[in-house]
């Protein structure tokens, strides 16, 4: 988790705004796939790259509503490839060694997720970094309906991924200064992303000082 903030922490959203631009459509669709439906691809920075896609798109380098299909469409394939990965493999990972581009940690993490949140959970769980990679591996592997899997697989979808580019697109449009200010807003999305992992951990720490 926090190997993950710490990564965008050292990429300058200049270089962050480029690397967007020159990978465009098709990169932005392979990251956000990956991230949501590919167990190591949760490290990528989904949030800020959606962001910084819409803010982009005010400029003119993309056209937001494009782009809000593609990264919609790239978030809810990606969490069904998860489900489908989940509930077909899903149950060795955790028999699976920790390695470089895998932590069994993440993977616990997602579950006592699930299990608190229930089936909210797959909404929820698109706005917090790592833990939207493996909700839906937990919920294959869990066995949950498809149907309501799905259902809400597609509104945290155009939830998150359209609604993070609309947010920078709409920012880029109507706050002229916004671009100058991009890397404090990338952070504060990122602050916002991990807060109920970080109350989360505080509570867990008071009840173990407690016990």
């Amino acid at each position: 988790m926090f190997t993950t903030v710490l990564s965008l922490l050292q990429i300058p959203h200049t270089s962050l705004a480029h690397i967007v631009t020159l990978i465009g459509y098709p990169g932005i669709f392979a990251a956000i796939f990956a991230e949501t439906g590919v167990f190591f691809g949760f490290f990528l920075p989904g949030s800020s790259l959606l962001f910084t896609a819409g803010l982009l798109a005010s400029k003119g380098v993309f056209n937001i509503w494009v782009l809000f299909t593609v990264a919609s469409v790239a978030a809810i394939l990606g969490d069904n490839a998860g489900y489908w990965f989940g509930s077909t493999v899903g149950h060795q990972l955790y028999n699976r060694a920790d390695s470089r581009f895998f932590k069994k940690k993440y993977l616990l993490e997602a579950h006592a997720f699930y299990q608190k949140y229930g089936l909210q959970t797959i909404v929820l769980a698109r706005f917090i970094p790592v833990i939207r990679t493996f909700v839906p591996i937990v919920a294959g592997i869990a066995e949950m309906d498809y149907k309501r899997f799905f259902l809400y697989n597609v509104f945290g979808g155009f939830l998150w991924a359209g609604g993070m580019c609309v947010a920078g697109y709409y920012l880029g449009k109507h706050v002229p200064w916004v671009s100058t200010y991009l890397t404090p807003i990338i952070l504060v999305i990122i602050f916002i992303s991990i807060l109920p992992v970080l109350v989360q951990f505080y509570k867990q720490s008071r009840t173990k000082s407690h016990s």
